[in-house]
């Protein structure tokens, strides 16, 4: 927790690699195409548009209020502590599911890349032997944790952006077609897009990363809104590139084998550039851990300035005295990640876990966003721009009912269509620890979201 270990480019790499571009890419279309269809690509681009509005609100709190904190310190001060208890419980949900999703992603992935070289080792071994990297990385410190992510988020872009322009350039299976890029090439309509939407909006969860670094990070009222920004458009361009390829080199006819397909990119790779298949394989492995190690700086982050303030034990905020690193955060968020791991990935599959956790994180930081929204509308009411404070923030919040839309109406099938409501209990549940904090507790409740990086008036 250093003032000033991090500059601009920290900024980007905190939020484009936790968005992680190669993950995103190899695993989610394939199940935004099993309601989007062709139109998958389509979802990708409405996704990045809703996600560019809801930035706004995010980047104006940024800029008045750099904190650890991130949104539950934006909420806390703008709306009331209350409100910014339940924000910072979601935000657990969204970042704490984040970890364990990759982890069992990342072990079922590199399973099947060393099987095909005869290599056989199970999935929870693999799945481990990163954990404990993710949690020694942390407990050095950012600095190391931001130049690894960098080095992996490279490598992985280039990797994407080059198979994806060799399938471009050779035609893919039919030729190039704008069909990918219009609505009506959903096969279920409206909603169909709308569920879609989930998966594609889970792709740019992680954009707010950034804000987490509010209290490391160099002028952090100008560096942490642009790094938020150049990460979006950057890491939005290759979503769509990459998507774009994927869908014609499977061909608009052939969604049925791109839904069946586990990795999609490697097939393209097998097809297309075959001299391109292992580095591909790589590639998915360093952006697996890069969302891993990032999103579990962001929860570290979290746990840290919730229990600096007493909303959650202080033993969360005790630093290491030579890292400065948050160590009990860490440990915490390890026994939660290990958890949510093998429980899951052991009754449903490692990949079903990386589906249904990703699922529940999304409508987790749904309602999140919205009272970011809701609170760039309060503090800055009355002043400054309307369009920024007003008319963006009330926008973003139409448009995130779309995907919440997909995933109750037409009911989606089990057990995707219980998330939406395991959500909605945990939200009341913490809703009532706060109601109970504000009454029994009302000094510690009142210290929400109270500190603050000192250089918030630098841009």
């Amino acid at each position: 927790m250093r003032s000033g270990a991090v500059g601009l480019g920290g900024a980007v790499i905190m939020s484009a690699a936790l968005m992680g571009p190669a993950v995103s890419v190899y695993f989610n279309p394939q199940v935004a195409a099993q309601q989007a269809g062709a139109a998958t690509p389509f979802v990708f681009v409405i996704a990045l548009v809703v996600v560019l509005v809801v930035a706004n609100s995010v980047v104006e709190m940024a800029r008045v209020f750099p904190s650890a904190g991130s949104f539950y310190t934006y909420v806390s001060r703008a709306i009331g502590p209350r409100t910014g208890f339940v924000t910072g419980g979601l935000m657990f949900v969204a970042y704490a599911l984040l970890v364990p999703a990759e982890l069992a992603l990342i072990g079922t992935y590199t399973h099947d890349i060393l099987a095909g070289y005869g290599v056989q080792i199970h999935w929870t071994i693999i799945s481990a032997v990163f954990a404990v990297l993710v949690v020694f990385l942390s407990l050095r410190g950012i600095t190391g944790s931001l130049r690894t992510a960098l080095a992996l988020f490279g490598a992985e872009v280039v990797v994407i952006v080059l198979l994806s322009a060799v399938v471009l350039a050779k035609g893919g299976a039919h030729g190039l077609s704008v069909l990918p890029l219009l609505p009506t090439e959903s096969p279920n309509g409206l909603s169909g897009l709308a569920l879609g939407m989930v998966f594609g909006i889970l792709s740019f969860v992680g954009f707010e990363a950034a804000t987490t670094l509010g209290e490391e990070v160099r002028l952090p009222a100008r560096n942490v809104p642009r790094g938020i920004y150049l990460s979006l458009f950057f890491v939005g361009v290759i979503y769509l590139f990459c998507t774009y390829a994927e869908m014609i080199g499977f061909g608009v006819d052939g969604v049925s084998r791109l839904v069946a397909d586990a990795a999609p990119f490697t097939t393209l790779a097998d097809k297309y550039a075959p001299w391109l298949k292992l580095l591909v394989g790589l590639a998915g492995i360093s952006s697996i851990f890069a969302v891993t190690m990032n999103s579990n700086n962001g929860i570290v982050r979290i746990l840290y300035a919730m229990g600096r303030e007493g909303l959650l034990p202080r033993l969360l905020a005790k630093v290491h005295p030579v890292h400065r690193t948050p160590t009990a955060a860490i440990w915490l968020q390890a026994a939660v990640a290990v958890v949510f791991t093998y429980v899951v990935g052991l009754i449903s599959g490692p990949f079903n876990a990386y589906v249904y956790l990703g699922s529940v994180l999304t409508l987790a930081i749904i309602p999140v966003y919205m009272l970011t929204s809701v609170a760039c509308i309060r503090h800055f009411a009355g002043r400054r721009s309307w369009w920024r404070h007003l008319v963006l923030p009330v926008l973003g919040i139409l448009l995130l009912l779309i995907p919440v839309y997909g995933q109750v109406y037409p009911v989606p099938a089990a057990p995707l269509r219980y998330f939406p409501y395991l959500v909605l209990i945990y939200l009341v549940v913490t809703a009532a620890i706060a109601i109970v904090l504000g009454r029994t507790r009302p000094a510690v409740l009142s210290r929400a979201g109270a500190i603050l990086a000192t250089a918030k008036s630098d841009g």
